[in-house]
């Protein structure tokens, strides 16, 4: 695809020569991705309008609506895109670590999501601090999360107990809390080194997987009697 200069103003014209119509179609909708990325990891999600991401694309409104039923959906795109990107990082670190411990894969797995925002903190913003201010990305996080929570259950960061509720807990406090230590290191509030946060984050994690395994599992409450009707005298 090549672009041919215009007047300003004006919009870009590419050249889209043997090329089909449907791809056509995702490479514009990966343009319109890769610009609402920058914007809402710059300048927030209350940036991104449908004018200012043609405007930074030099595409035409109509291609917007070709590929996004509406802003929302562009956002929640460009997180789903996020997500799917983190997913195969992680899933890449755990595969590496072949049968290691459980700590060097706990290590691993927060390695991977650790560097995987560091190194581009536009996506740190998207994931972990704008999906809490609108209300449909939001949403798309909590389902991210429990993704993430069954991935850690899956690689066997947690050891469940007869019962499971204390590892699911621990999972859930395990990706929650990583998040919210992440984007405190990201602020300048936790003064190590990325490195040292990791190593940190596993040995609490492995130790929360470790007292989550001892965790007996609840007795049922006694039954209590069943109410009589009001009224009525015993026989």
């Amino acid at each position: 695809m090549s672009v041919i200069p215009i007047p300003p103003g004006g919009e870009t014209r590419r050249s889209w020569r043997g090329v089909s119509s449907a791809d056509r179609a995702a490479e514009r909708q990966q343009i319109l991705l890769d610009a609402a990325f920058d914007l809402v990891g710059t300048e927030g999600w209350a940036a991104l309008t449908v004018r200012g991401v043609c405007r930074a694309t030099r595409l035409h409104p109509r291609y917007f609506y070709q590929a996004f039923a509406d802003v929302d959906a562009l956002l929640v795109a460009v997180f789903d895109r996020l997500i799917g990107e983190l997913s195969e990082v992680i899933a890449g670190a755990a595969a590496a670590t072949g049968d290691e411990s459980t700590a060097d894969r706990a290590r691993a797995g927060l390695n991977a999501v650790a560097h995987f925002v560091a190194d581009d903190r536009r996506r740190a913003r998207v994931l972990y601090t704008e999906a809490l201010g609108n209300d449909r990305l939001n949403h798309r996080r909590l389902e991210a999360m429990q993704q993430f929570v069954d991935l850690l259950g899956a690689a066997g960061q947690t050891r469940p107990n007869s019962a499971g509720h204390a590892a699911q807990v621990a999972a859930y406090i395990a990706v929650g809390g990583f998040t919210n230590v992440l984007v405190a290191w990201l602020d300048g509030r936790i003064d190590v080194t990325l490195d040292e946060l990791v190593d940190d984050a596993t040995a609490i994690l492995v130790a929360a997987a470790e007292a989550a395994a001892g965790v007996a599992p609840p007795r049922p409450l006694p039954r209590r009697p069943a109410a009589r009707s009001p009224g009525r005298s015993a026989r």
